[in-house]
């Protein structure tokens, strides 16, 4: 029994001693989570912005009364066509020009 009192403030130090070291490591891990959360947070702050800038400009795009969606699309369609059906004069690539 004397020898369990003699190890007692010996455990009391070693159990304080540990409890602090816990303690510093667990604020420090709170710090760098903090730290990578905030970063995150404004990436996607800055995401949110550019596409609520992009909503914006759809919106304008289709609520402006002068704006026809419909011969725009015909527009594309036609461009389409046009590619597809190709264009210009093919070049003979074996007949070679004479000085």
């Amino acid at each position: 029994m004397e020898s369990l009192v003699v190890f007692a403030p010996f455990v009391m130090v070693m159990f304080i001693v540990w409890i602090g070291t816990r303690s510093k490591l667990e604020r420090k891990r709170l710090e760098v989570t903090a730290a990578g959360s905030a970063e995150k947070a404004a990436q996607y702050a800055s995401r949110v912005q550019e596409l609520e800038d992009r909503v914006q400009v759809l919106e304008r795009i289709v609520t402006d009364r002068g704006y026809d969606i419909a011969t725009q699309i015909e527009a594309l369609r036609d461009t389409k066509r046009v590619e597809d059906q190709g264009s210009g004069v093919p070049v003979n690539m074996e007949r070679k020009e004479e000085a």
